[in-house]
């Protein structure tokens, strides 16, 4: 990531980070302010040189924002995921489907959310946007209530 300055302003462009393990080892060291920015617009990751799955990424700054205890970690998660969810159903953007970590559902305390959030993936890597979209509001009510 980059940093250029402009007449006192800063400005981001995002890159590819080239190994989606040192994204997931950093996020406990990033504020929360910068975690809630990535979950608006996830970073690029790839793995093994293959774009990975950001809904990936945005499933393990949740997880980091609710170890902390942050009580809007779930409703913006929810917010994220449903806008890339949008895209994906629209066909609005090439989205990358590979999966980074198979096993990451495991983080989660909720054994039950783990196995939701597994079967959401799931059906995104094979496509199946509608089938996806009911995980995803079974997703939000286990989080919301």
């Amino acid at each position: 990531m980059q940093l250029q300055e402009r007449t006192g302003a800063t400005t981001r462009r995002e890159e590819p980070i080239a190994d989606i393990g040192v994204l997931h080892a950093e996020l406990s060291q990033v504020h929360s302010r910068v975690l809630y920015r990535r979950l608006r617009r996830p970073p690029a990751a790839t793995v093994d040189g293959e774009p990975a799955m950001p809904e990936s990424t945005l499933w393990r700054i949740y997880l980091e924002l609710e170890r902390r205890g942050d009580p809007e970690a779930a409703a913006n998660f929810i917010q994220s995921l449903r806008s890339l969810h949008r895209r994906r159903g629209l066909k609005q953007a090439e989205l990358p489907t590979t999966d980074p970590d198979p096993d990451e559902h495991r983080l989660a305390d909720d054994p039950f959310l783990g196995e939701l959030w597994k079967a959401y993936k799931r059906c995104i890597q094979q496509s199946r946007t509608g089938p996806a979209g009911q995980l995803l509001r079974d997703i939000e009510v286990q989080l919301l209530g």
